[in-house]
């Protein structure tokens, strides 16, 4: 049986790479197969601290690096997961974690959940760390249409790919009823990301106000955390559009809250201009609802243009509109989407294929079998 170091994120904060790294930690299959120990690779621990105090983080890093140093002499393992941020500041973060296991001779697989490497890669100084931190190291992408951005690094035959997955819920009674309450009542825009600029809130916000514009009958209500736009900065943007009576803000939500949103809603909208493969568009499909996103990231191979939703260019507020408004005036249309993207759900984003799917990467790796 062979050692595995995980280092990887684990929630809190919550968003889609410590989501997933959650279901490794707590996969079943993955620990029978494998030793493992895991190393959380975060240092944040709100949505707040991302990005920001630096001071509280130093602490929490250095005892990062003392503990993959601590298991890459005590555990030696002989693969090591590393899900490597590549595109952000994290990168930086993330290199001497890489160095470490490098110093060691460790087998690396890096799980990518983020892109950028292309446009950073433009500096001299991020382009050898590129090659440095990608010489002779496995990957996982989660989508082809990922692989233009690390194309310049990673050959196709140390490549592989894995879709995310998540954990299903039971939603057919509201899938089911969805329909009658739309008779009932206007019909509901929800978008579930953090507060971001380039998740598109104000991309979205504009869409509304053409909507408004057109005396079409909606709502939309705006679910997340606090990000580098807060709540009184979204209020004003609200009241300024003259969206107040339309749009409304109901903060973070979890759980059995988080549900209601989901089965209360008829069109999910995401509008992302800078998105890898969010999970949340999973969460979507699993309730059944069309979706209206952008041509960007791995979206493209998650949301099915025409038949499980819309895609648009990013940042086009009028285009974003213009595929809401059909939506909206079409239940017929709304219900055959749906129903699609709980079928696409279903047959390729399911927690189970996720896991068999990694199973397979690092036995393949490691020379191990079921």
């Amino acid at each position: 049986m062979s050692n595995i170091l995980f280092i990887l994120h684990l929630p809190p904060p919550v968003h889609g790479p410590s989501m997933v790294g959650g279901y490794i930690k707590d996969s079943n299959e993955i620990n029978a197969a494998f030793r493992c120990r895991y190393i959380n690779l975060g240092i944040s621990r709100t949505v707040d601290e991302v990005g920001r105090k630096p001071l509280r983080k130093i602490g929490r890093y250095l005892s990062l690096l003392s503990r993959v140093f601590g298991q890459l002499i005590a555990f030696r393992p002989e693969l090591c997961y590393i899900s490597l941020s590549v595109g952000d500041s994290g990168f930086y973060k993330d290199v001497p974690v890489v160095l470490l296991t490098r110093l060691f001779g460790v087998k690396r697989l890096y799980h990518l959940h983020n892109k950028g490497v292309k446009l950073r890669s433009e500096k001299c100084y991020n382009d050898w760390l590129y090659r440095l931190v990608f010489h002779n190291a496995e990957v996982i992408l989660l989508s082809e249409y990922l692989y233009g951005d690390i194309e310049k690094y990673v050959p196709t035959e140390r490549l592989h790919y894995c879709a995310n997955g998540i954990e299903d819920v039971d939603t057919s009674q509201f899938i089911g009823n969805r329909d009658e309450i739309q008779q009932l009542s206007a019909v509901n825009l929800l978008f579930l990301s953090n507060l971001i600029v380039s998740k598109g809130v104000f991309v979205l916000l504009d869409a509304c106000k053409q909507l408004l514009e057109k005396d079409i009958a909606f709502h939309c209500t705006l679910v997340g955390g606090e990000g580098d736009i807060d709540t009184k900065l979204l209020n004003c943007k609200i009241e300024e559009l003259g969206l107040t009576d339309v749009v409304s803000y109901a903060g973070k939500q979890y759980g059995a809250d988080k549900e209601m949103y989901f089965n209360r809603a008829d069109i999910f909208v995401h509008p992302s201009f800078n998105d890898c493969f969010p999970l949340v568009l999973l969460e979507a499909m699993q309730h059944g609802l069309p979706i209206v996103s952008t041509l960007e990231g791995a979206i493209p191979e998650i949301v099915i243009d025409k038949v499980t939703g819309y895609l648009v260019r990013q940042e086009d507020a009028g285009a974003l509109s213009e595929k809401l408004e059909k939506l909206i005036q079409n239940p017929e249309l709304r219900q055959k989407m749906g129903k699609a993207g709980r079928l696409n759900y279903e047959t390729k984003y399911s927690l189970e294929k996720f896991e068999k799917r990694m199973l397979e990467i690092v036995e393949q790796l490691t020379g191990s079998s079921s």
